[in-house]
């Protein structure tokens, strides 16, 4: 089936592509999650319309990505958590707390924006990279303190 991409998709490709996928894989996926439409005479008319939106609305989510890239710059986001003996920590620092401690800074990041290979699990200064959108990604600092 031919489809026309609504969206960037990793290994199939860029907005407003015209490719073919097999029929299983466009109806139950790609076109009711609106990455793209199906390439009948009449939307291929249209795609150059729809590739003025849909470039539009990639920009969009860049300028806005940009932005939020700006606002992670200076960010440093610290953790206070009980340590035991040997400064190891009582449980360990994942996705869902640097997310509420982010969201205390002001800065609305989705936890499954968070990209961790592992939860934290001592003190110090750790690198964690978030995904942004639009091929952007920022790293912050997480700081892991003892509490008190």
């Amino acid at each position: 089936m031919k489809v026309i991409l609504k969206q960037n998709i990793d290994d199939l490709g860029k907005i407003g592509e015209i490719i073919i996928v097999s029929d299983g894989f466009a109806r139950n996926y790609l076109i009711p999650k609106g990455l793209a439409a199906e390439a009948s005479s009449r939307t291929i008319q249209s795609l150059e319309h729809e590739k003025k939106k849909i470039l539009q609305k990639a920009e969009k989510e860049k300028h806005n990505a940009q932005v939020l890239l700006d606002k992670l710059a200076g960010v440093n986001c610290v953790i206070a958590r009980r340590v035991g003996e040997q400064d190891k920590l009582f449980g360990s620092v994942n996705t869902k707390d640097i997310e509420s401690a982010l969201k205390e800074q002001g800065l609305d990041i989705d936890r499954k924006d968070i990209v961790m290979d592992e939860p934290i699990k001592a003190l110090g200064e750790f690198p964690v990279k978030i995904k942004l959108g639009a091929g952007l990604s920022a790293e912050i600092k997480v700081h892991v303190v003892q509490e008190g």
